[in-house]
């Protein structure tokens, strides 16, 4: 009796939930699928793993707090946001939809006025972020996904220690599940304790609670780090040594960053501020400074248009996206990005699990005779990913785009480059978890010099790399084969 009504139980709420996934307008007709297989071919894991996982939610009037804090930010200093007429004015014609897509999905349009070095490795980004840390006069802003307890960690939080004693306002905010061990550590008490304004985004206080409500692998996987308000650094590098000690045997773990200056860190500080004062509403808005001059009026003196058109900067704009945001902006911007290429197109990435758009996207680049280039890690740390990554050879390889599997450690560089004029860097991964489920940052900017550093460096990964040819995968064995694409079937939903 009492199995009949179990069976009963669960056979009602395997239909309710199929129905659901029918009627859901936010899932493409693969994710669908994917879902559907998934409770049929598991039972009873299915409707669990569903209730975990199937819906993109951060519990009640999450998104809606969330929306009123980013209309706040915009209407007291909507200068921060940039304009239509810089794009026009700085940006090539044939490169104006990606970043007008751009603005239209965030609301950060384009600034003109920008700099920005190409760090030359983990050790210059540490050595210089550091020194900046202890030239900060006014503020530090940090917010990491992964901030660990190793060199790089201990070194940054000791900074912040030191400038919030000499009277430097400090905030440092870190993802509830990435840094979950640094929340829990010595060295966090002790920033709090020397005056450092510490904050935990999407934190994991009740587990049950977040399982029930709420859905624990949406992260804030972004990487800001605003200093006085002049000085920013993005990239794809978490707050870790290269040596990533909860992942040594991928190691070494390879990044880009660039040190920032001008208007643009002021749209990165808009986005700290929006993810800060969602958790800690109470924070004024007066207390988040932000600066739009140029780069060159701040530091060499430049004030009229023509000498700041004169001098080497460059226009750019913050492309952020998160699970509160429209559905599919990351992938639609990449699609407009990548359809703007007319010579060359370079991507790296650690992370790829695209949708299907994004795979015919670069494919049509390829035939209509772009050189089309990507490079991923030759081990990566995950053998989802991988397998996922591996069923596309195939039709990318058709197409004429070259692969290349870096060799040396795990590349996490996430770079993009279009006719080395155009360039995207930042946190977002090519994969379903950074187009859906987490909160990124990146920048994109025009600049022929930046580029080239930025192509420079993705060709010494291509030169660390082994060519992956059609033949290479036409004779990849059977099982193998069959073992990617079983994965790949289940992509729309990893």
């Amino acid at each position: 009796m009492l199995l009949d009504i179990l069976l009963t139980i669960h056979f009602i709420l395997l239909v309710l939930i199929s129905l659901r996934v029918l009627s859901r307008h936010d899932l493409s007709a693969p994710a669908r699928l994917a879902w559907i297989v998934i409770l049929f071919i598991l039972p009873y894991l299915g409707v669990v793993v569903y209730w975990m996982f199937g819906e993109v939610h951060l519990g009640r009037n999450f998104a809606r707090e969330r929306e009123q804090v980013i209309d706040r930010l915009s209407a007291y200093r909507p200068d921060v946001l940039g304009s239509e007429a810089a794009l026009t004015q700085a940006v090539k014609p044939g490169y104006h939809a990606a970043f007008a897509y751009s603005a239209n999905a965030t609301g950060f349009r384009t600034t003109v006025g920008n700099r920005a070095e190409l760090m030359a490795d983990a050790n210059e980004t540490r050595r210089r972020m550091i020194a900046d840390f202890d030239a900060a006069t006014d503020h530090i802003h940090v917010l990491y996904y992964i901030w660990l307890i190793d060199g790089m960690g201990i070194d940054t939080a000791q900074a912040l220690i030191r400038a919030a004693k000499r009277g430097v306002t400090c905030r440092a905010m870190v993802d509830g599940m990435g840094s979950r061990k640094m929340v829990r550590s010595q060295i966090w008490q002790e920033m709090k304790d020397a005056g450092v304004h510490v904050s935990v985004a999407l934190p994991i206080n009740n587990f049950l609670k977040v399982m029930m409500f709420s859905r624990i692998d949406l992260r804030n996987h972004r990487k800001i780090t605003v200093i006085d308000g002049k000085i920013g650094y993005s990239g794809s590098r978490n707050c870790a040594d290269p040596e990533f000690r909860v992942k040594p045997k991928f190691a070494p773990w390879v990044d880009i960053m660039m040190r920032v200056e001008g208007p643009v860190v002021a749209q990165n500080q808009m986005l700290f501020a929006s993810d800060w004062l969602s958790e800690n509403p109470s924070t004024p808005l007066e207390s988040f400074p932000f600066f739009t001059q140029p780069a060159t009026a701040l530091d060499d003196g430049a004030e009229t248009t023509s000498e700041i058109q004169a001098t080497n900067t460059f226009a750019a704009q913050v492309f952020s996206d998160g699970p509160t945001q429209r559905h599919g902006t990351t992938p639609q911007f990449l699609g407009a990005l990548i359809s703007q290429a007319q010579h060359t197109l370079i991507i790296s990435t650690p992370y790829f699990v695209p949708d299907y758009s994004l795979v015919n996207v670069l494919c049509a680049t390829a035939y209509r005779g772009v050189d089309v280039t990507m490079i991923f890690p030759k081990h990566n740390d995950s053998i989802v990913v991988a397998a996922t990554s591996h069923s596309y050879y195939w039709q990318l390889l058709e197409s004429g785009v070259k692969i290349y599997e870096y060799k040396p450690g795990l590349l996490h560089a996430k770079t993009l480059t279009v006719d080395g004029e155009i360039s995207l860097i930042g946190s977002t991964n090519l994969d379903l978890r950074s187009f859906d489920l987490n909160y990124e940052n990146n920048i994109v900017f025009s600049d022929r010099a930046l580029t080239a550093d930025i192509v420079a460096r993705q060709h010494q990964y291509i030169a660390d790399s082994d060519e992956v040819t059609r033949e290479q995968v036409e004779n990849w064995p059977l099982p193998y084969r069959i073992w990617n694409n079983i994965v790949a079937t289940m992509g729309p939903i990893l």
